[in-house]
């Protein structure tokens, strides 16, 4: 360490460290220009780096909204296969029960069925039908004629 340091006596003899300011100044540019290097092999090194770690992020990004809309539309093409079946089932429920129906309605039925409706309903208004199944309207019924 002696190139910073030089070893002086004073006139009593007495030793005195000084520090020599030219080798001081030297070491001082040198570290700045050391630095300066440092940083201009590392800073385009960095770029590189954080460029391709930007590149990487993105395509994890990409890639995961690319496998949430397949995953979107798998259960929408499996939403709509149930709903298909369940429509499905609707319809032969509706047929089975048509075909029970129309094998058990007959004239007679109805015909009892309407006399039940009559003997309940409070109704005061009572259509009947003539042949052509045309009932007759009064239409003056409330004008006062």
């Amino acid at each position: 360490m002696r190139i910073f340091t030089e070893v002086v006596k004073d006139n009593y003899g007495k030793e005195e460290i000084r520090y020599n300011m030219v080798s001081i100044g030297i070491g001082i540019v040198l570290l700045i220009i050391f630095s300066i290097v440092s940083l201009m092999y590392i800073t385009p090194v960095y770029n590189v780096w954080s460029a391709e770690m930007r590149g990487k992020a993105q395509y994890a990004e990409a890639e995961q909204n690319r496998n949430i809309a397949i995953l979107e539309a798998q259960a929408k093409k499996d939403s709509a296969i149930q709903l298909a079946q369940a429509e499905v089932e609707r319809a032969k429920g509706v047929a089975e029960s048509n075909r029970i129906i129309s094998g058990s309605i007959t004239e007679p039925y109805l015909r009892y069925l309407w006399i039940q409706g009559l003997q309940t309903n409070e109704m005061q208004v009572v259509y009947i039908p003539t042949e052509g199944n045309l009932p007759i309207l009064e239409a003056t019924r409330n004008n006062g004629i």
